[in-house]
């Protein structure tokens, strides 16, 4: 059971924090609880914290609950170009040195910079942030484009719904892709998004023609990825010329159609091999590759290993 805690400083984005408790407190179903997980939320101390959303909360819990955290995760604040206070910067210190895992979802990246602990590392943020977060942490590697990052014991994301996308990856690293994707249905929400955050930023969004044909022919592959062996075969559902999908694609997704394909692959390969026992050329057949020797390479390049050891380092 991983001990999860949430910090909700005056400010708090109430999304940010509700995603959180979707991925670390609710787990699928009317009454689902997470499995794996125990998520308390603290303030700097307890008792009532403001939020822009119209109302406030009430906290329980003070800086304390931080001390034994597993995780530690920062949503969003109203003002993140302004300073925390120095007692939350000094458990977040603590509770990096000591081993905790840190995370920021949206804005919560500036919280987790004004404490130091991404000088020298990547990391990434709401895009429309950007510019103030580049000229306030020039010492942060920080990537724009980035819907979310994994740098081990940091991880970052980008705003909102993308908050989500991290706390998915989160389950999904700790408890592994058939539970992440049993979370995503029922928040109803992609188990991955490929692509990053050139998709959402309005001057990408005028033009790129995202909409009945690409939407559509996402859900289809994204559904069965063996029905798309190729890029050609997207372009043909979405009745384009190959050359105009793939122009469409990388404008509207930020990643192009093979990467996105490989990218679905890979993740249906790893819930076959998690929830079933097909032999691995059928899994490899029925993820859309053509090859059992093309999924070792995608695996290994996604785990860090092959797909039986994937399917044994579930079962230990």
């Amino acid at each position: 059971m991983k001990k999860v805690v949430a910090l909700a400083l005056d400010g708090v984005m109430t999304y940010d924090l509700g995603c959180i408790v979707q991925a670390f407190r609710h787990g699928p179903g009317k009454f689902g609880v997470a499995v794996g997980f125990e998520l308390q939320t603290c303030a700097v101390r307890p008792g009532p914290v403001w939020t822009p959303s119209g109302f406030d909360l009430h906290v329980a819990h003070g800086l304390e609950v931080m001390a034994d955290a597993d995780i530690v995760v920062l949503p969003g604040i109203g003002l993140p170009t302004l300073p925390p206070p120095d007692a939350a910067l000094d458990a977040l210190r603590a509770a990096a040195a000591r081993g905790a895992t840190m995370v920021s979802v949206c804005v919560g990246a500036f919280v987790l910079a004004w404490a130091g602990l991404l000088d020298g590392r990547p990391a990434t943020t709401h895009w429309a942030y950007c510019d103030d977060f580049a000229e306030l942490f020039p010492a942060v590697k920080l990537d724009p484009a980035a819907l979310y990052i994994d740098d081990g014991d940091v991880l970052t994301s980008a705003g909102l719904s993308a908050s989500l996308d991290l706390c998915l990856h989160i389950v999904r690293r700790e408890l592994g892709a058939a539970a992440a994707a049993e979370l995503a249905r029922w928040n109803v929400t992609p188990p991955h998004r490929e692509g990053g955050q050139a998709q959402y930023i309005p001057d990408a969004m005028s033009t790129n023609g995202f909409g009945g044909g690409l939407a559509a022919t996402m859900a289809w592959a994204a559904a069965n990825p063996a029905a798309a062996p190729d890029v050609s075969a997207l372009a043909a559902h979405a009745l384009m010329s190959e050359r105009t999908f793939i122009r469409r694609f990388k404008t509207a997704v930020g990643t192009t159609p093979r990467r996105w394909l490989e990218a679905q692959r890979t993740a249906r390969a790893r819930e076959l091999l998690e929830t079933t026992e097909l032999p691995v050329e059928v899994v490899a057949a029925q993820s859309g590759f053509g090859s059992v020797t093309a999924m070792r390479v995608h695996l290994r390049a996604a785990t860090g290993t092959t797909p039986a050891g994937y399917r044994r380092s579930l079962r230990r």
